[in-house]
Protein backbone atom coordinates (compact mmCIF):
# COMPACT_ATOMS: atom_id res chain seq x y z
CA UNK A 1 0.00 0.00 0.00
CA UNK A 2 3.08 2.48 -0.49
CA UNK A 3 1.24 4.42 -3.03
CA UNK A 4 -1.29 5.87 -0.13
CA UNK A 5 1.47 7.42 1.96
CA UNK A 6 3.23 8.80 -0.98
CA UNK A 7 -0.31 10.32 -2.28
CA UNK A 8 -1.29 11.45 1.25
CA UNK A 9 2.05 13.17 1.81
CA UNK A 10 1.99 14.78 -1.57
CA UNK A 11 -1.83 16.41 -0.77
CA UNK A 12 -0.69 17.28 2.31
CA UNK A 13 2.26 19.12 1.32
CA UNK A 14 0.81 20.60 -1.87
CA UNK A 15 -1.92 22.59 0.85
CA UNK A 16 1.35 23.57 2.61
CA UNK A 17 0.49 21.55 5.65
CA UNK A 18 3.07 19.72 8.26
CA UNK A 19 2.32 16.82 9.24
CA UNK A 20 1.47 18.67 12.97
CA UNK A 21 -1.28 20.92 11.37
CA UNK A 22 -2.94 17.83 8.88
CA UNK A 23 -3.02 16.06 12.71
CA UNK A 24 -4.74 18.88 14.43
CA UNK A 25 -7.35 18.93 11.32
CA UNK A 26 -8.09 15.40 12.26
CA UNK A 27 -7.86 14.88 15.80
CA UNK A 28 -4.81 12.20 15.82
CA UNK A 29 -1.26 12.78 16.40
CA UNK A 30 1.60 13.96 14.19
CA UNK A 31 3.08 10.87 14.78
CA UNK A 32 -0.03 8.94 13.34
CA UNK A 33 -0.03 10.82 10.58
CA UNK A 34 3.80 9.96 10.24
CA UNK A 35 2.97 6.51 10.26
CA UNK A 36 0.57 6.79 7.35
CA UNK A 37 2.79 8.67 5.38
CA UNK A 38 5.53 5.93 5.80
CA UNK A 39 2.88 3.10 5.84
CA UNK A 40 3.58 1.54 8.83
CA UNK A 41 -0.40 1.99 9.42
CA UNK A 42 -3.43 2.14 7.78
CA UNK A 43 -6.00 4.53 8.24
CA UNK A 44 -9.49 3.61 9.16
CA UNK A 45 -12.44 3.87 6.88
CA UNK A 46 -13.77 6.78 8.50
CA UNK A 47 -10.30 8.63 8.52
CA UNK A 48 -9.73 7.96 4.93
CA UNK A 49 -13.36 9.28 4.45
CA UNK A 50 -12.21 12.31 6.08
CA UNK A 51 -9.03 12.81 4.43
CA UNK A 52 -10.93 11.85 1.33
CA UNK A 53 -13.48 15.17 1.69
CA UNK A 54 -10.73 17.22 3.53
CA UNK A 55 -8.46 17.18 0.73
CA UNK A 56 -11.38 16.54 -2.00
CA UNK A 57 -10.59 13.80 -3.52
CA UNK A 58 -11.88 10.49 -4.38
CA UNK A 59 -10.64 7.38 -2.38
CA UNK A 60 -9.46 5.29 -5.96
CA UNK A 61 -7.09 9.24 -6.17
CA UNK A 62 -5.78 8.64 -2.58
CA UNK A 63 -5.07 4.98 -3.43
CA UNK A 64 -3.40 6.14 -5.95
CA UNK A 65 -5.43 4.29 -7.99
CA UNK A 66 -6.79 7.25 -10.38
CA UNK A 67 -5.03 10.58 -11.20
CA UNK A 68 -8.04 12.59 -10.46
Amino acid sequence: MRAFGDRLKELRTAKGLTQKQLANVLNVSSNTVHCWECDKQEPSMTMLLKLSDYFEVTLDYLFAKSDY
